[in-house]
């Protein structure tokens, strides 16, 4: 089996863990790019991979199949652009961006190259909400009409003690994609939206609580329509316990994801209980194998598993319609945000 040839741009916390996964699948080779001396040195001794300290340097001096783009989200779109116009496919972290800004570009280039391209939203791999979604996309308790979402985690516990602390990294700034609506809710948000579809209006209230060295919002409280579909989102990033839950309720039944639990179940009008289905346990590096798995099977010519460009760019509207909302103090409609 050929290999394919890899460039990961970008070799932070997850910049690494793509590096990582994709050297696991067995099927890519694989090199790091990183402006940072300290970091490649890791890259190259933990992993024994070639680095470049440059990506376009790195773009002419070899030729990639793919580029995993894991940069500051003000990077991605000029870098994704560039990758797509050397013939290159793409997997580009999220967020998409920080603002609407050269994403027709993107979309354009991405149609004249023939090539695939991606957004590195991982629920979409997620064995327990593959699974939810495809119920409640049968139809079976009828038409959704709310949704809730529940999250929580200390956000400087998930991090390698090798890389940069977070708050010397892009979550700083809103402006380089931080703050927890763009880091951690646009996640979810994301995912919802391959539910329910687009938002299209959202209602946001955020602020900085507690987390230390940042003064961007680790705290969120977003109250989104979709069509005649009511969501609310709540997400902290400093609580002590990781749990996360999703609810969609119909006139006819709920079915609730508990992540922390790995499990999702239905409860159906007149049930005297929930009827759990288990995700047997992974390590934290499955999901992310099984991404890089599905992005590999892209470029192979199989269907995408993986969030589109066009779908991130819808959720880049949420992410920005809540900043804007929250600043204003007023409902903001995503299809009028030119940010």
């Amino acid at each position: 089996m050929a290999l394919h040839s890899l460039l990961i741009i970008g070799c932070g916390s997850i910049g690494e863990r793509h590096l990582r996964c994709f050297q696991r699948t067995g099927r890519a080779q694989v090199s790091a790019c990183d402006a940072n001396p300290a970091l490649l040195e890791t890259m190259a001794k933990t992993y024994q991979v070639p680095t470049f300290d440059h990506w376009e340097k790195a773009l002419a001096a070899q030729r990639f199949d793919a580029v995993v783009i894991c940069t500051p989200a003000h990077f991605h779109i000029p870098m994704a652009v560039r990758v797509l116009q050397q013939g290159c496919h793409v997997l580009i972290e999220k967020p998409l961006s920080q603002s609407m800004a050269g994403v027709d570009d993107l979309l354009k280039a991405h149609a004249l190259s023939g090539k695939q391209a991606s957004v590195a939203y991982v629920l979409h791999v997620y064995p327990l909400l593959i699974q939810a979604r495809e119920f409640l996309r049968s139809g079976e308790f009828g038409p959704i009409r709310h949704v809730t979402s529940t999250s929580g985690q200390y956000f400087p516990g998930g991090r390698p003690a090798h890389t940069v602390h977070y708050s010397q990294t892009y979550y700083r700034d809103r402006k380089m994609g931080g703050g927890a609506i763009q880091d951690a809710l646009t996640h979810t948000a994301n995912w919802v939206e391959s539910v329910v579809g687009p938002t299209d209006s959202v209602l946001c209230d955020c602020a900085h609580q507690v987390l230390p060295g940042v003064t961007v919002e680790d705290t969120v409280n977003v109250s989104a329509r979709h069509g005649d579909i009511l969501v609310n989102y709540t997400l902290n990033q400093f609580q002590a316990p990781n749990e996360s839950t999703l609810q969609f309720n119909t006139a006819a039944g709920s079915v609730k994801i508990e992540f922390h639990h790995r499990r999702w179940g239905t409860f159906k009008l007149g049930d005297a209980a929930w009827n759990w289905r288990d995700v047997p346990p992974a390590d934290r590096d499955a999901p992310f194998i099984a991404q890089a798995e599905a992005f590999l099977d892209q470029i192979e010519g199989k269907p995408s598993r993986l969030c589109s460009l066009e779908a991130a760019a819808r959720t880049l509207r949420f992410n920005l319609a809540a900043l804007a909302s929250a600043d204003a103090g007023a409902r903001v409609h995503c299809d009028r945000v030119i940010a």
